[in-house]
């Protein structure tokens, strides 16, 4: 990323953080208030939020009338979070305590339906004449995403999943999301019918090749960058373009220890870890498995499809007039799936 696409980012986050620490969750009682706060101040890339001042600014608009959009976006993506772990039972979130683990279950549900609720409280503040519009896009974007989600989880329970389901699944999941930043940025910009469509390709050519990168990383990243110890998806059996390649493909003794993977029943399958790193015999399946992958040519073709779904996002950039914000678009998408933790 050049040096002036890197402040031009800092500086759209630095906008987006500022309008989200000024929320008061003043109409909820004091706990609930302070664990609103407590997953806000967690942090984050903003990259969701980013999407949608850079789709604003790329067609002519300001970040000043998409920052709410933007903070609003923020807070339904950390609903999701706060949502996620639960369903995962994840102890730790950015290097913290989730939010039912600090508290409970049923409050961690409350917070994660306040900060919905505050994201259209946010998103409609300033929408003027388009709030209709605006708020059918971001209920759109949640529904697409709950639709995600519920695909991933019945998929714990297939053994028959398929690639093309794998990428309708991500395309709900986490696509979906970045391509709702990405359109209500460009509504509040003005765009024109074209270019809403060159922001919508982008997004969601984007949203692939983050997902897949993302499935790569959790095999090939360093543990000490990245943050979390690789191999959390193959011992959950998550069923990730890698695992299922690999099934289609595996022969002998290969596919019975794909199947054995398969056979994983999703978060806390049965390994032990310490501290969110994995142990013992975990650790040796995770390294037979990519081994696996490796033989079969899996991560290959996996890396890939990232470059090729890349090269179809920035395709629709160049749709859109030349301007600082369109580069930094590209500068972000080329950021994110070149990332190694």
């Amino acid at each position: 990323m050049t040096a002036d696409a890197f402040r031009r980012l800092a500086e759209i986050r630095a906008g987006i953080e500022r309008r989200l620490t000024r929320l008061s969750f003043a109409g909820s009682p004091r706990d609930l208030r302070d664990a609103c706060r407590y997953v806000i101040r967690s942090g984050g890339k903003r990259i969701r939020g980013a999407m949608v001042v850079l789709s604003c600014q790329a067609v002519g608009g300001s970040a000043a009338r998409a920052v709410n959009a933007a903070a609003a976006v923020e807070l339904l993506h950390n609903f999701t979070l706060v949502h996620d772990d639960i369903m995962d039972n994840a102890a730790v979130r950015r290097g913290r305590p989730t939010v039912h683990k600090r508290w409970n279950v049923n409050h961690a549900l409350l917070v994660g339906d306040v900060l919905l609720g505050t994201a259209y409280e946010v998103l409609l503040e300033s929408a003027g004449s388009a709030g209709d519009l605006l708020a059918g896009i971001l209920t759109r974007g949640l529904a697409d995403v709950c639709d995600g989600q519920a695909m991933d989880l019945a998929f714990e329970r297939r053994a028959d999943v398929t690639v093309p389901e794998y990428f309708r699944m991500i395309e709900m999941k986490t696509a979906k999301l970045i391509a709702t930043a990405a359109e209500l940025g460009g509504v509040i910009g003005g765009a024109t019918r074209s270019q809403g469509d060159a922001l919508r390709r982008f997004a969601l050519r984007l949203g692939r090749a983050f997902q897949l990168q993302d499935d790569l990383l959790d095999v090939v990243a360093d543990p000490r960058h990245f943050g979390k110890s690789t191999g959390g998806d193959i011992l959950e059996g998550k069923r990730t373009y890698l695992l299922l390649t690999a099934a289609a493909r595996a022969r002998g003794n290969d596919r019975t220890v794909i199947r054995q993977v398969l056979s994983r029943t999703g978060p806390g399958s049965g390994w032990k870890s310490v501290r969110g790193h994995v142990t013992g015999s975990g650790r040796t399946l995770v390294a037979e498995v990519k081994s696996i992958y490796e033989r079969l040519g899996v991560l290959d073709d996996a890396r890939r499809l990232v470059r090729r779904s890349t090269t179809e996002a920035l395709a629709g950039l160049d749709r859109l007039p030349p301007s600082p914000a369109r580069e930094t678009l590209r500068a972000l998408a080329e950021d994110l799936v070149t990332r190694a933790s």
